[in-house]
């Protein structure tokens, strides 16, 4: 578990449009994701690199996709 004392700002729906998109990611794990980073305050890509939702190298994927917005 992550759990920030500090609020992390919902996902942008941007990111959840490439985790769809580009990734492939299903509609559930995608909710499954969104609730976890919601209880634990935590940034989604790591709660779903976390729970396996997303490999390693799909990680680097969104970090990389982040940087360049």
């Amino acid at each position: 578990m992550v759990i920030s004392t500090s609020p992390q700002p919902q996902p942008s729906p941007a990111l959840v449009r490439f985790l769809r998109q580009e990734l492939g990611m299903s509609e559930t794990a995608l909710g499954l994701g969104l609730k976890q980073a919601l209880l634990e305050q935590a940034p989604l890509p790591v709660v779903l690199w976390r729970f396996g939702l997303i490999s390693l190298e799909q990680f680097e994927q969104v970090l990389a996709w982040q940087a360049a917005q």
